[in-house]
Protein backbone atom coordinates (compact mmCIF):
# COMPACT_ATOMS: atom_id res chain seq x y z
CA UNK A 1 0.00 0.00 0.00
CA UNK A 2 1.31 3.57 -0.92
CA UNK A 3 0.54 6.26 1.39
CA UNK A 4 0.75 9.99 -0.24
CA UNK A 5 2.25 12.28 2.22
CA UNK A 6 2.65 15.69 3.09
CA UNK A 7 5.60 17.39 2.62
CA UNK A 8 6.42 19.27 5.89
CA UNK A 9 6.29 23.41 5.14
CA UNK A 10 9.28 25.57 6.11
CA UNK A 11 9.36 29.46 5.78
CA UNK A 12 12.09 28.75 3.22
CA UNK A 13 12.78 25.28 1.05
CA UNK A 14 15.55 25.04 -1.52
CA UNK A 15 15.08 21.34 -3.10
CA UNK A 16 18.07 19.66 -4.04
CA UNK A 17 19.12 16.62 -4.99
CA UNK A 18 21.75 14.33 -3.29
CA UNK A 19 24.63 11.97 -4.81
CA UNK A 20 22.01 9.64 -4.25
CA UNK A 21 19.63 10.89 -6.49
CA UNK A 22 17.23 11.35 -3.86
CA UNK A 23 15.44 14.79 -3.05
CA UNK A 24 17.17 15.87 0.21
CA UNK A 25 15.00 19.35 1.62
CA UNK A 26 17.43 22.27 3.05
CA UNK A 27 16.41 25.12 5.33
CA UNK A 28 19.24 27.79 5.46
CA UNK A 29 19.66 29.83 8.45
CA UNK A 30 20.98 33.20 7.63
CA UNK A 31 21.59 34.81 10.79
CA UNK A 32 24.48 32.00 11.62
CA UNK A 33 25.16 30.87 7.91
CA UNK A 34 25.02 27.29 8.59
CA UNK A 35 22.83 24.96 6.84
CA UNK A 36 20.54 22.64 8.71
CA UNK A 37 19.79 19.50 6.93
CA UNK A 38 16.40 17.83 6.57
CA UNK A 39 16.39 13.93 5.09
CA UNK A 40 13.17 12.20 5.16
CA UNK A 41 13.45 8.55 6.48
CA UNK A 42 13.61 6.95 3.57
CA UNK A 43 16.12 9.02 1.80
CA UNK A 44 17.84 8.13 4.93
CA UNK A 45 17.40 4.24 4.56
CA UNK A 46 17.97 4.80 0.51
CA UNK A 47 21.65 6.61 1.03
CA UNK A 48 22.77 3.80 3.63
CA UNK A 49 21.86 1.06 1.22
CA UNK A 50 23.69 2.72 -1.44
CA UNK A 51 26.52 3.87 0.16
CA UNK A 52 27.18 0.02 1.89
CA UNK A 53 26.71 -1.37 -1.41
CA UNK A 54 29.10 1.20 -2.98
CA UNK A 55 31.95 -0.22 -0.04
CA UNK A 56 31.31 -3.49 -0.21
CA UNK A 57 30.63 -5.50 -3.40
CA UNK A 58 29.23 -8.97 -1.21
CA UNK A 59 26.09 -6.35 -0.18
CA UNK A 60 22.99 -6.88 -2.58
CA UNK A 61 19.08 -6.08 -2.59
CA UNK A 62 16.46 -8.74 -2.49
CA UNK A 63 12.59 -8.25 -2.37
CA UNK A 64 9.19 -7.58 -4.11
CA UNK A 65 8.58 -4.70 -6.30
CA UNK A 66 12.72 -3.24 -4.76
CA UNK A 67 14.06 -3.29 -8.64
CA UNK A 68 11.73 -1.61 -11.27
CA UNK A 69 9.56 -0.24 -8.92
CA UNK A 70 12.26 1.17 -7.08
CA UNK A 71 10.03 -0.09 -3.94
CA UNK A 72 6.85 -0.19 -2.77
CA UNK A 73 7.58 2.97 -0.83
CA UNK A 74 10.15 4.46 -2.66
CA UNK A 75 13.26 3.08 -0.17
CA UNK A 76 15.26 1.68 -3.31
CA UNK A 77 15.22 4.42 -5.34
CA UNK A 78 17.72 4.84 -7.90
CA UNK A 79 19.44 1.30 -6.96
CA UNK A 80 18.63 -0.50 -10.25
CA UNK A 81 19.88 1.73 -12.46
CA UNK A 82 23.43 2.03 -10.54
CA UNK A 83 23.91 -1.40 -9.17
CA UNK A 84 21.77 -3.99 -12.18
CA UNK A 85 19.66 -6.50 -11.84
CA UNK A 86 22.65 -9.27 -10.12
CA UNK A 87 22.26 -6.65 -6.91
CA UNK A 88 18.89 -5.21 -7.09
CA UNK A 89 16.90 -8.35 -7.41
CA UNK A 90 13.34 -8.19 -8.02
CA UNK A 91 11.35 -11.47 -6.50
CA UNK A 92 7.94 -13.08 -7.48
CA UNK A 93 5.78 -13.30 -4.48
CA UNK A 94 7.08 -16.09 -2.50
CA UNK A 95 8.22 -15.01 0.88
CA UNK A 96 9.40 -18.60 1.80
CA UNK A 97 11.41 -19.01 -1.20
CA UNK A 98 13.83 -15.61 -1.39
CA UNK A 99 13.72 -15.71 1.88
CA UNK A 100 15.61 -19.08 2.27
CA UNK A 101 17.64 -18.18 -0.70
CA UNK A 102 18.65 -14.92 0.72
CA UNK A 103 19.60 -17.03 4.05
CA UNK A 104 21.65 -19.36 2.14
CA UNK A 105 23.32 -16.60 0.15
CA UNK A 106 24.21 -15.23 3.61
CA UNK A 107 26.11 -18.73 4.39
CA UNK A 108 27.76 -18.54 1.92
CA UNK A 109 29.45 -15.21 2.57
CA UNK A 110 27.39 -12.83 0.82
CA UNK A 111 25.86 -9.90 2.79
CA UNK A 112 22.04 -9.63 1.19
CA UNK A 113 19.08 -6.91 2.58
CA UNK A 114 15.88 -8.55 2.16
CA UNK A 115 13.11 -6.18 2.28
CA UNK A 116 9.50 -7.39 3.01
CA UNK A 117 6.67 -5.42 1.33
CA UNK A 118 5.30 -5.29 5.23
CA UNK A 119 6.83 -7.50 8.18
CA UNK A 120 2.89 -9.09 8.04
CA UNK A 121 4.08 -10.94 4.99
CA UNK A 122 7.09 -12.30 6.74
CA UNK A 123 5.00 -14.71 8.35
CA UNK A 124 5.11 -16.63 5.36
CA UNK A 125 8.92 -16.67 6.00
CA UNK A 126 9.07 -17.34 9.61
CA UNK A 127 10.79 -20.58 9.43
CA UNK A 128 14.05 -19.25 7.38
CA UNK A 129 14.17 -16.32 10.16
CA UNK A 130 13.83 -18.25 12.89
CA UNK A 131 15.36 -21.65 12.71
CA UNK A 132 17.62 -21.05 9.57
CA UNK A 133 19.40 -17.35 10.21
CA UNK A 134 18.65 -16.99 13.89
CA UNK A 135 20.07 -20.45 15.14
CA UNK A 136 22.31 -21.33 12.64
CA UNK A 137 25.47 -19.86 14.23
CA UNK A 138 25.00 -21.34 17.46
CA UNK A 139 24.23 -24.84 15.94
CA UNK A 140 27.49 -24.82 13.75
CA UNK A 141 29.43 -23.96 16.84
CA UNK A 142 30.28 -20.74 15.09
CA UNK A 143 31.67 -22.16 12.23
CA UNK A 144 28.82 -20.36 10.24
CA UNK A 145 27.84 -16.35 10.09
CA UNK A 146 24.33 -15.11 8.69
CA UNK A 147 25.23 -11.97 7.96
CA UNK A 148 21.63 -10.65 6.53
CA UNK A 149 19.40 -7.98 7.17
CA UNK A 150 15.72 -8.33 7.00
CA UNK A 151 13.96 -5.27 6.70
CA UNK A 152 10.35 -3.67 6.23
CA UNK A 153 7.53 -1.76 7.36
CA UNK A 154 6.64 -3.16 10.81
CA UNK A 155 3.49 -2.07 12.72
CA UNK A 156 -0.12 0.00 12.04
CA UNK A 157 -0.46 2.21 8.82
CA UNK A 158 -3.53 3.34 8.13
CA UNK A 159 -6.98 1.64 7.62
CA UNK A 160 -4.78 -2.00 6.59
CA UNK A 161 -7.17 -4.36 8.87
CA UNK A 162 -5.73 -6.51 11.11
CA UNK A 163 -3.78 -8.93 9.04
CA UNK A 164 -1.60 -6.00 8.18
CA UNK A 165 -1.33 -3.99 11.04
CA UNK A 166 0.75 -6.16 13.50
CA UNK A 167 3.82 -5.30 15.87
CA UNK A 168 6.69 -8.08 15.52
CA UNK A 169 8.82 -6.19 17.57
CA UNK A 170 7.95 -8.73 20.76
CA UNK A 171 7.73 -11.38 18.58
CA UNK A 172 11.61 -11.63 16.76
CA UNK A 173 13.10 -9.99 20.08
CA UNK A 174 12.00 -12.91 21.76
CA UNK A 175 14.63 -14.96 19.62
CA UNK A 176 17.98 -15.94 20.61
CA UNK A 177 20.30 -15.50 17.87
CA UNK A 178 18.61 -12.09 16.18
CA UNK A 179 19.02 -8.50 16.72
CA UNK A 180 16.24 -6.66 16.50
CA UNK A 181 16.26 -2.61 16.09
CA UNK A 182 13.35 -0.12 15.20
CA UNK A 183 14.69 3.18 14.14
CA UNK A 184 12.73 6.45 14.42
CA UNK A 185 14.22 9.42 13.05
CA UNK A 186 16.62 9.96 9.73
CA UNK A 187 19.37 9.19 11.90
CA UNK A 188 18.75 6.12 13.63
CA UNK A 189 17.29 4.75 10.02
CA UNK A 190 20.81 5.79 8.36
CA UNK A 191 22.85 5.02 11.28
CA UNK A 192 21.49 1.75 12.37
CA UNK A 193 20.54 0.47 8.82
CA UNK A 194 24.53 0.66 7.94
CA UNK A 195 25.56 -1.01 11.34
CA UNK A 196 22.95 -3.81 10.37
CA UNK A 197 23.98 -4.08 7.22
CA UNK A 198 27.82 -4.50 8.57
CA UNK A 199 26.91 -6.83 11.16
CA UNK A 200 28.04 -10.54 11.19
CA UNK A 201 24.88 -12.01 12.65
CA UNK A 202 21.37 -11.54 11.16
CA UNK A 203 19.69 -8.52 11.96
CA UNK A 204 15.53 -7.53 12.35
CA UNK A 205 14.80 -4.21 10.86
CA UNK A 206 11.51 -2.91 11.67
CA UNK A 207 11.08 0.18 9.83
CA UNK A 208 7.25 2.38 10.22
CA UNK A 209 4.92 3.03 7.32
CA UNK A 210 3.79 6.12 8.41
CA UNK A 211 7.45 7.84 9.21
CA UNK A 212 9.08 6.78 5.50
CA UNK A 213 7.78 10.44 4.13
CA UNK A 214 8.84 12.29 7.78
CA UNK A 215 11.65 14.80 8.06
CA UNK A 216 13.89 14.65 10.63
CA UNK A 217 16.94 17.19 11.25
CA UNK A 218 20.65 15.43 10.28
CA UNK A 219 23.93 16.77 11.23
CA UNK A 220 27.20 16.64 9.25
CA UNK A 221 28.57 13.47 11.21
CA UNK A 222 25.12 11.56 10.45
CA UNK A 223 25.94 12.01 6.61
CA UNK A 224 29.65 10.79 6.95
CA UNK A 225 30.20 7.80 4.96
CA UNK A 226 31.02 5.96 8.23
CA UNK A 227 28.51 7.26 10.02
CA UNK A 228 26.88 4.41 12.28
CA UNK A 229 25.02 3.72 14.97
CA UNK A 230 25.84 0.93 17.87
CA UNK A 231 22.83 -1.72 18.06
CA UNK A 232 21.94 -2.45 21.62
CA UNK A 233 22.58 1.26 22.93
CA UNK A 234 19.35 3.30 23.44
CA UNK A 235 19.21 7.40 22.69
CA UNK A 236 17.71 9.96 25.25
CA UNK A 237 15.79 11.88 22.96
CA UNK A 238 14.89 14.58 26.22
CA UNK A 239 16.31 14.72 28.96
CA UNK A 240 14.01 14.81 32.56
CA UNK A 241 13.97 14.76 36.54
CA UNK A 242 10.26 13.41 36.97
CA UNK A 243 9.52 10.23 35.03
CA UNK A 244 10.97 8.18 32.36
CA UNK A 245 8.92 7.16 29.04
CA UNK A 246 10.78 4.76 26.84
CA UNK A 247 9.60 4.20 23.18
CA UNK A 248 10.39 2.97 20.06
CA UNK A 249 9.61 3.58 16.46
CA UNK A 250 6.69 5.86 15.72
CA UNK A 251 5.93 6.17 19.52
CA UNK A 252 8.81 8.23 20.21
CA UNK A 253 7.19 11.35 18.62
CA UNK A 254 3.77 10.62 20.35
CA UNK A 255 6.37 10.17 23.54
CA UNK A 256 7.81 13.44 23.25
CA UNK A 257 4.79 15.39 22.21
CA UNK A 258 3.41 14.41 25.19
CA UNK A 259 6.34 15.41 27.14
CA UNK A 260 5.70 18.93 25.67
CA UNK A 261 2.26 18.72 27.01
CA UNK A 262 3.56 17.49 30.35
CA UNK A 263 5.59 20.15 31.26
CA UNK A 264 3.26 22.69 31.13
CA UNK A 265 1.74 21.12 33.88
CA UNK A 266 5.65 21.01 35.54
CA UNK A 267 6.16 17.59 35.19
CA UNK A 268 9.34 16.81 33.42
CA UNK A 269 9.55 13.69 31.53
CA UNK A 270 12.74 12.25 30.39
CA UNK A 271 12.15 10.46 27.22
CA UNK A 272 14.27 7.50 25.96
CA UNK A 273 14.30 6.12 22.53
CA UNK A 274 14.99 2.40 22.60
CA UNK A 275 16.15 2.09 19.63
CA UNK A 276 17.61 -1.77 19.55
CA UNK A 277 14.61 -4.22 21.04
CA UNK A 278 17.11 -6.81 21.44
CA UNK A 279 19.67 -6.47 22.57
CA UNK A 280 17.96 -3.94 24.92
CA UNK A 281 19.81 -1.52 26.62
CA UNK A 282 18.73 -1.89 30.04
CA UNK A 283 21.38 -0.09 32.08
CA UNK A 284 20.29 3.40 30.22
CA UNK A 285 16.66 2.59 31.23
CA UNK A 286 17.92 1.46 34.47
CA UNK A 287 19.86 4.63 35.39
CA UNK A 288 16.88 6.91 33.96
CA UNK A 289 14.75 5.64 36.35
CA UNK A 290 17.41 5.57 39.28
CA UNK A 291 17.00 9.54 38.66
CA UNK A 292 13.20 9.98 37.92
CA UNK A 293 11.98 6.92 40.27
CA UNK A 294 9.10 6.84 37.70
CA UNK A 295 8.74 4.81 34.52
CA UNK A 296 5.98 4.63 31.44
CA UNK A 297 6.89 2.41 28.59
CA UNK A 298 4.96 2.91 25.41
CA UNK A 299 4.35 0.73 22.37
CA UNK A 300 2.06 -0.08 19.74
CA UNK A 301 1.72 -3.84 20.14
CA UNK A 302 0.02 -6.09 22.18
CA UNK A 303 0.07 -5.67 25.92
CA UNK A 304 0.23 -9.39 26.44
CA UNK A 305 3.97 -10.37 26.57
CA UNK A 306 5.32 -7.22 24.85
CA UNK A 307 8.24 -5.10 24.89
CA UNK A 308 7.03 -3.09 27.47
CA UNK A 309 6.56 -5.97 29.66
CA UNK A 310 10.27 -6.94 29.54
CA UNK A 311 11.33 -3.37 30.52
CA UNK A 312 8.62 -3.56 33.35
CA UNK A 313 10.33 -6.77 34.73
CA UNK A 314 13.85 -5.81 34.18
CA UNK A 315 13.34 -2.21 35.98
CA UNK A 316 11.43 -4.54 38.49
CA UNK A 317 14.10 -7.30 38.77
CA UNK A 318 17.04 -4.97 39.09
CA UNK A 319 16.15 -1.48 40.64
CA UNK A 320 12.98 -2.26 42.24
CA UNK A 321 13.73 0.07 45.62
CA UNK A 322 14.00 3.21 43.49
CA UNK A 323 10.26 3.04 41.89
CA UNK A 324 8.09 5.66 44.00
CA UNK A 325 5.11 4.46 42.13
CA UNK A 326 4.06 1.44 39.80
CA UNK A 327 5.28 0.89 36.23
CA UNK A 328 2.41 2.00 33.71
CA UNK A 329 2.52 0.03 30.58
CA UNK A 330 0.82 2.09 27.09
CA UNK A 331 -0.08 -0.43 24.56
CA UNK A 332 -2.12 -1.15 21.61
CA UNK A 333 -5.55 -2.51 22.88
CA UNK A 334 -5.53 -6.48 23.10
CA UNK A 335 -7.87 -6.82 20.31
CA UNK A 336 -6.77 -7.82 16.70
CA UNK A 337 -6.77 -4.42 14.82
CA UNK A 338 -10.37 -2.58 13.57
CA UNK A 339 -10.75 -1.79 9.95
CA UNK A 340 -12.83 1.47 10.67
CA UNK A 341 -11.04 4.46 11.21
CA UNK A 342 -12.62 5.92 14.63
CA UNK A 343 -12.09 1.69 16.02
CA UNK A 344 -8.41 1.94 14.60
CA UNK A 345 -7.93 5.55 16.83
CA UNK A 346 -9.17 3.70 19.82
CA UNK A 347 -7.05 0.39 19.96
CA UNK A 348 -3.31 2.56 18.77
CA UNK A 349 -1.87 4.69 21.60
CA UNK A 350 -2.25 8.20 21.54
CA UNK A 351 -0.61 11.20 22.83
CA UNK A 352 -2.99 11.83 25.67
CA UNK A 353 -2.54 8.50 27.05
CA UNK A 354 0.76 8.95 27.78
CA UNK A 355 0.44 12.31 29.02
CA UNK A 356 -2.66 10.58 31.69
CA UNK A 357 0.02 7.49 32.55
CA UNK A 358 2.77 10.39 33.24
CA UNK A 359 0.26 11.96 35.73
CA UNK A 360 -0.88 9.16 37.64
CA UNK A 361 3.04 7.91 38.33
CA UNK A 362 3.62 11.39 39.04
CA UNK A 363 0.76 11.39 41.33
CA UNK A 364 -1.12 14.55 39.59
CA UNK A 365 -4.17 12.70 38.55
CA UNK A 366 -6.90 10.11 40.34
CA UNK A 367 -5.57 6.47 39.21
CA UNK A 368 -7.89 4.15 37.70
CA UNK A 369 -8.31 2.27 40.49
CA UNK A 370 -9.39 4.97 42.93
CA UNK A 371 -11.97 6.27 39.85
CA UNK A 372 -13.55 2.41 39.57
Amino acid sequence: MMLRIAKPKVSIRILTHSIFGAPTLTRRSYSSGVKVKQMMVREALNSALDEEMAADPRVFLMGEEVGEYQGAYKVSKGLLHKYGPDRVVDTPITEAGFTGLATGAAYYGLRPVLEFMTFNFAMQAIDHLINSAAKTHYMSGGNISVPIVFRGPNGAALGVGAQHSQCYAPWYGSVPGLKVVAPYSSEDARGLLKAAIRDPDPVVFLENELLYGESFRVSEEVLDPNFTLPIGKAKIEKEGTDVTITAFSRMVGYALKAAETLAKEDINAEVINIRSIRPLDRSSINASVRKTNRLVTVEEGFPQHGVGAEICASVVEEIFEYLDAPVERITGADVPMPYAANLERMALPQVEDIVRAAKRVCYKSISMAAAV
